[in-house]
């Protein structure tokens, strides 16, 4: 009896934690992050990019897949796969990130019409590029962040 029970604990444990992501995005998710991130071949020069702000801990550039007149992507020159592996040695380079958003709404006149800064974190946020980035979004009405229902 004592260990059945154990045994059911332990499977809704691992359950529970299965729950998360899909196993094709989990497959999706690993194969990328062993491949390197594409961000990391922009800031290495090894893909181009029209970039809009770097130095030696950022770098800020135009996507490919514009989703307003003004989007910017601000990336960590060091590789952290989702918010979630973020760690407390990461708050200085987080916060510089949302300054350097700060500064690219200032410089593209949007600082005052507002905008919208934005982190995707894996699977229900539609995350596809394991490499933390936040996207800067301005130049029209925004509308609302998810479908009201």
């Amino acid at each position: 009896m004592r260990y059945t029970l154990i045994t059911l604990i332990f499977i809704i444990i691992l359950c529970i934690g299965l729950q998360g992501q899909s196993n094709d995005y989990l497959k999706q998710k690993n194969d990328k992050i062993e491949q390197g991130s594409i961000f990391t071949k922009i800031i290495n020069r090894e893909l181009p990019a029209t970039i809009a702000y770097e130095d030696s801990e950022i770098i800020a550039f135009v996507p490919l897949r514009l989703q307003a007149p003004i989007h910017l992507l601000i990336v960590p020159k060091r590789e952290i796969y989702t918010l979630n592996d973020a760690s407390e040695n990461d708050a200085l380079l987080l916060g510089k990130m949302l300054l350097v958003a700060q500064k690219l709404a200032v410089e593209k006149g949007i600082s005052e019409s507002g905008y919208r800064i934005s982190i995707n974190t894996n699977e229900d946020s539609g995350q596809s590029v394991f490499h933390i980035h936040m996207h800067l979004l301005g130049g029209k009405p925004l509308g609302p962040m998810v479908t009201q229902e």
